[in-house]
C-alpha cells in the first residue's frame, strides 16, 4: 500500500510545485507590464499623458488652442470659397465657350477680376495665417509657454497690437510696480468680433469715421472697456464757443456744437417732447430748460418728490462731491453746482446728445455703462443719487452688484437718494429688501402710486461707519 501510494503522492507535489511556480510568474509578468504601462504615461492625466509622450515644448499652459483653431478655420474657409468661385467661374465660362472664342475680355475687367476675386482673398487669407501668435518664452529665466490672452481671437492688426502687453523700456519696472502695462478690454469683445473690428478699422493718423454709436454698442453689449484708438475723433466742422458758464447752465447749446448725424433729430428744437419722432423714450422733457429749472427746487403734490434744500440739509456743509447716476442732461448737477457741490453725471447717448448737452453746460458727464466697475476709488462720494434709469426692468442680481458697488465708492456718514425709483408693486418687498440690506440709516422714505400696478419708492439712506 505505501509503495503504490508513493509515486501519487509525488505526483501531487510536483503538481502543486508546478502551480505555485506559474503563479509566481503570473505575478511577475503581470507586476511587469503595470510598470510597463506606467512608465508608458497611461495612467496619467490628459494634460499629463501630453506632457509625457511629447514633451513640454510641445504643451503650453495657457496656449488658447481653440482661438488658434477657428483661426485656421477660417482661413482654410477663406481658400475654399475661392476655389468653389474659381471653380464656378470656369465652369461658367465652359457653358460659354462659343461665345467666348468670339469675343475678348477688356483688360480692365480682367485686372478688376484677378483683383477683387483672386488676389484679395488670397491676401487675407495669407494675412490671418502670418497673423496666428504662437506662445513665447517671457521672463528671464522663466521657461513656461505663455501667449497673451485673446491674441487670436482676432484678425485685425490695430487690436492684436493694442491687447500686446507692452514692456518698459531699459527692462525697469514702472511706478506700478509692474513690469509691462497691459491694455484692457472686455471679455465680451470676442462675442461682438466683427463689430469689434469694423470699429478698430482705420487708417493710423487720420480721422476716425463718425461712427460713436458703433462703440456705444459695443459697450452696452459688454465690450467695455473698448480698445483705444490711433486716429483723430470728428468734430462739428462749425464747431462754436461754448456759453459762459453762468449762462451755459440754463441755456440749450448751440446746435452747431453737436454731430447730429447719427441720431433722428437735427438740432434741439427737434428733441422737444412733443415731437413723437424724437428718437428716444427716457427723459423726455430733459432738453426743455424751462421746464428743467422746476425740478427738486419747487414743491410738488407727490410725497416722493424731496428738494434738493431738504436733503442737504440732513448733513449741513459736508456734501460737496457727488454721483449723479441717470439718463439726463445734468439739471440735478446744475443745481448742485449752484449750491457749490460738484456732482459727475452718468450719460449714454440713448437717442439724443446727453452726453454733449452735459459738457457744454460746463458740467461733468461720465460715459460709462452698467456693465462696468466705477472708476472711483473707496469712501470717496458724499453724495450719490439716482433717478430716471434704475427702475424695474434691471435684474436682481445685477442690481445687487450696482448697489454693492454704490456702497463701495460711498463714505460712511454720505448720502443714497434713491429719487422716484419705480417697480411692479408685486417686486417692490424685493427691491427694498435690497436697498435696506446695508443697515443704512433711514433720513427719508416714501412710497407712492404710479399707476394701479406700478409704484414709486424715493429714499434718503446713510452709510453707517464700519470698522475693520
Amino acid at each position: 500500500m505505501r509503495k503504490s501510494c508513493f509515486p501519487k503522492c509525488r505526483l501531487e507535489r510536483i503538481m502543486g510545485w508546478l502551480q505555485i511556480l506559474l503563479g509566481t510568474l503570473v505575478i511577475l509578468v503581470s507586476t511587469s507590464s503595470l510598470y510597463t504601462f506606467y512608465s508608458a504615461g497611461f495612467f496619467l492625466h490628459k494634460e499629463d499623458i501630453c506632457h509625457h509622450f511629447y514633451g513640454v515644448q510641445d504643451v503650453y499652459d495657457g496656449f488658447d488652442i481653440r482661438s488658434l483653431s477657428e483661426r485656421v478655420e477660417e482661413v482654410l474657409n477663406k481658400m475654399e470659397n475661392l476655389q468653389e468661385k474659381l471653380e464656378k467661374t470656369v465652369q461658367q465660362m465652359e457653358k460659354n465657350k462659343e461665345e467666348l472664342q468670339r469675343t475678348t475680355i477688356p483688360g480692365l475687367e480682367y485686372k478688376k477680376f484677378l483683383e477683387e476675386e483672386v488676389i484679395r482673398p488670397l491676401y487675407s487669407a495669407h494675412i490671418s495665417l502670418r497673423q496666428i501668435r504662437l506662445p513665447k518664452f517671457e521672463g528671464i529665466g522663466n521657461t513656461t509657454m505663455k501667449e497673451e490672452p485673446l491674441i487670436n481671437a482676432f484678425v485685425t492688426e490695430e487690436i492684436r497690437k493694442y491687447i500686446t502687453p507692452k514692456d518698459n523700456r531699459f527692462e525697469k519696472v514702472n511706478i506700478y510696480g509692474t513690469e509691462k502695462i497691459y491694455n484692457t478690454i472686455g471679455h465680451t469683445c470676442v462675442l461682438v468680433k466683427k463689430e469689434l473690428e469694423e470699429y478698430m478699422d482705420y487708417d493710423i493718423g487720420s480721422y476716425c469715421k463718425d461712427d460713436w454709436n458703433l462703440a456705444q454698442k459695443l459697450m452696452v453689449y459688454g465690450c467695455d472697456p473698448l480698445p483705444r484708438r490711433r486716429c483723430l475723433t470728428r468734430a462739428s466742422k462749425a464747431y462754436q464757443k461754448p456759453y459762459p458758464i453762468n449762462e451755459s447752465l440754463w441755456k440749450l447749446p448751440d446746435d452747431r456744437n453737436v454731430r447730429w448725424s447719427n441720431y433722428q433729430c437735427r438740432d434741439f428744437a427737434c428733441l422737444s417732447s412733443k415731437n413723437p419722432k424724437r428718437g428716444f423714450s427716457k427723459c423726455t422733457g430733459c432738453f426743455e430748460m424751462e421746464k428743467e429749472k422746476l425740478k427738486w427746487v419747487t414743491n410738488s403734490s407727490l410725497l416722493v418728490d424731496f428738494l434738493i434744500k431738504d436733503i442737504l440739509a440732513i448733513k449741513p456743509g459736508e456734501i460737496r462731491v457727488g454721483l449723479d447716476f441717470g439718463v439726463g442732461t445734468g439739471t440735478f448737477a446744475a443745481r448742485m453746482r449752484e449750491l457749490n457741490v460738484t456732482i459727475i453725471s452718468t450719460a449714454l447717448n440713448l437717442g439724443a446728445p446727453f452726453s454733449e448737452t452735459i459738457a457744454l453746460r460746463g458740467l461733468i458727464p461720465l460715459y460709462a455703462t452698467l456693465n462696468q466697475r466705477l472708476p472711483f476709488f473707496d469712501n470717496t462720494m458724499d453724495l450719490i443719487h439716482t433717478t430716471g434709469f434704475m427702475d424695474g426692468w434691471i435684474d436682481f442680481m445685477l442690481m445687487d452688484f450696482i448697489l454693492f458697488d454704490w456702497d463701495r465708492i460711498l463714505r460712511p456718514g454720505g448720502l443714497l437718494w434713491i429719487d422716484r425709483f419705480f417697480c411692479q408693486k408685486k417686486d417692490l418687498d424685493d427691491y427694498m429688501y435690497m436697498f435696506l440690506q446695508f443697515r443704512y440709516k433711514k433720513h427719508k422714505w416714501a412710497i407712492a402710486p404710479k399707476s394701479k400696478d406700478v409704484v414709486f419708492l424715493s429714499a434718503v439712506l446713510e452709510k453707517p461707519p464700519r470698522g475693520t
